[in-house]
């Protein structure tokens, strides 16, 4: 349906979600924000998707928050503090949404991500971005200092790099955010849709709850100590062990056959 603002189509195990308000270079609208809220969590659902992409329609992937729907806020009596506070703890609980998402998520990128735009880019798993695109968290040149997609960049990018970014206000093209970690892939444009999807396919042809298991010890390994995590992820790989699918798989492996999985665990 193209007047959605957020588009869903399912192939197979990949659902590609598509922001949709092309006229507005997909920014994040109060009402695309509580789209992605209710995507994310009815994803959180469904087992039988294994990968989530996110793309843009139109000249871009995201231009960030809508800034005409942010100055309207300034109208209330309050000069817009509650719909400011409002606006960025939505915005935040949709890009933890992302991470807590049992699929991996890989935003497609095209044309500009900036601002909260480049802040899901770096919030999702994995990226693939065409070889024209241009990423920035730009707020700084309006007077307007990128702190909440400042939380996910720091967390990808080494952070004088990061911090580059924020103060200068500066676009990166995309071989040199490849360089940096923010993306995984730099592809021509004409092949961004089938480079996607390849990779979608490749992780989407894995055990599904191996992959929830191990997307989630990623994240909760990352935040302890050294000792914590070797404890943590030993326990998480003796969890998978478990699953009936591992024990196929494994047996597969050791007969030189393809796996029987019934990606049920």
């Amino acid at each position: 349906m193209t007047d959605d603002i957020l588009i869903r189509h399912d192939t197979g195990a990949v659902a590609r979600l598509t922001l949709n308000r092309p006229a507005a270079l997909n920014a994040l609208s109060d009402g695309l924000l509580a789209a992605l809220a209710d995507a994310f969590a009815r994803l959180a659902r469904e087992p039988a998707i294994r990968v989530v992409v996110l793309a843009g329609a139109g000249k871009a992937f995201c231009a960030g928050h809508d800034l005409r729907e942010m100055q309207a806020g300034r109208q209330a009596p309050d000069g817009g503090r509650a719909c400011f506070d409002d606006l960025f703890a939505r915005c935040a609980a949709v890009m933890r949404a992302i991470r807590l998402a049992p699929q991996p998520v890989i935003a497609e990128v095209h044309g500009i991500a900036t601002a909260a735009g480049c802040q899901l880019v770096a919030t999702c798993d994995l990226a693939v971005a065409a070889d024209d695109a241009r990423f920035g968290v730009n707020g700084v040149n309006i007077g307007l200092f990128c702190s909440t997609p400042m939380v996910a960049l720091s967390r990808n990018l080494p952070r004088k790099h990061a911090f580059e970014m924020l103060t200068t206000g500066a676009f990166v093209p995309a071989a040199r955010a490849a360089e940096l970690g923010l993306v995984n892939r730099v592809v021509p444009p004409a092949d961004l849709r089938a480079e996607t999807d390849a990779l979608a396919a490749t992780i989407a042809g894995k055990l599904g709850a191996a992959v929830r298991i191990g997307k989630r010890a990623f994240y909760d390994q990352a935040e302890m100590t050294v000792d914590d995590a070797y404890s943590h992820t030993a326990a998480v790989m003796a969890e998978n062990m478990m699953l009936r699918d591992t024990d196929e798989g494994i047996s597969a492996f050791l007969d030189k056959r393809p796996p029987d999985w019934r990606q049920d665990g």
